[in-house]
């Protein structure tokens, strides 16, 4: 079906699902070549909360001298993609390595002028109760807020679709942005915000444009994929020309985070509907 124009959009790639196909460092080029100025990555380090210096260095010279600007960063979250969904509910060693990594994502994060950090909240443990899982996560969010606000960035809370993350607490935007809120109680900073990710929210089956009606003025980020399949846009049936037009305005200023599956013939022909 024809598409909307995407006007007055701020785009950028997410160089953890697009562009996979070439080496980290190699991303931020191939972005850049792809006719973008702006990207975000999941935590690059899966096993490593702490990666050496020279490493850290190293993306960031990748991504200045692509003249790529950095505008979301997942902080540790376990394997993704993989079977995790966040460290910091998980008590134990994956609570400790999420703590360990806050600073870490925090001045990384702060050396290339990005304000947005992104905490996925983790699975359901057996054998945990969910009450426990909750204040663990709470003690967390509010250590990663206090982290982030004094280098100048929001603290991300993103919604999961449940199908796909069947042992994530947070699958509605109603469950996220009552995080949000126990977050900002705390800390009296008034940094957490939510992600909105239209793709997750769709696959829950929830009512888009109340979601943006209700919950855009409390919107840190915005991320797209077509579904079903989790493709570019135009390959499914989710009208997000629209759907952005609506949330800018709703008031909606930021970035949009492009996190699809890129097309069989690479990422860099993953971008044709741009026109």
């Amino acid at each position: 079906m024809p598409l909307v124009s995407f006007t007055d959009e701020r785009f950028d790639v997410n160089l953890s699902i697009l562009f996979t196909e070439l080496p980290l460092l190699e991303r931020p080029a191939a972005a850049a070549a792809a006719g973008f100025d702006a990207v975000e990555l999941w935590w690059p380090w899966v096993d490593d909360p702490a990666p050496a210096q020279a490493e850290l260095d190293a993306l960031r010279s990748a991504l200045e001298a692509a003249g790529t600007r950095l505008v979301g960063l997942n902080f540790y979250a376990g394997r993704l993609p993989g079977p995790d969904r966040g460290a910091l509910s998980i008590p134990g060693v994956e609570s400790e390595r999420f703590r360990a990594n806050v600073p870490v994502a925090a001045e990384f994060a702060a050396s290339l002028g990005c304000t947005a950090l992104n905490a996925l909240y983790g699975n359901r443990v057996d054998g945990v109760a969910p009450a426990e899982q909750d204040q663990l996560a709470l003690e967390n969010l509010v250590f990663a807020a206090r982290a982030a606000s004094q280098v100048g960035a929001d603290l991300l809370i993103e919604a999961l679709n449940a199908p796909e993350s069947p042992q994530y607490p947070l699958v509605s935007a109603e469950s996220a942005v009552e995080v949000v809120g126990r977050v900002n109680d705390t800390t009296g900073l008034d940094n957490a915000r939510f992600l909105l990710d239209l793709y997750h929210l769709a696959v829950n089956g929830e009512d888009l444009p109340s979601v943006i009606k209700r919950f855009a003025s409390r919107t840190g980020h915005v991320q797209i994929a077509d579904t079903p399949g989790r493709g570019a846009p135009g390959t499914g049936s989710l009208p997000l020309a629209e759907l952005l037009a609506q949330l800018r305005a709703a008031g909606y200023t930021g970035w949009t985070g492009l996190e699809y599956k890129p097309s069989t013939d690479g990422s860099a022909a993953s971008f044709g509907w741009r026109g």
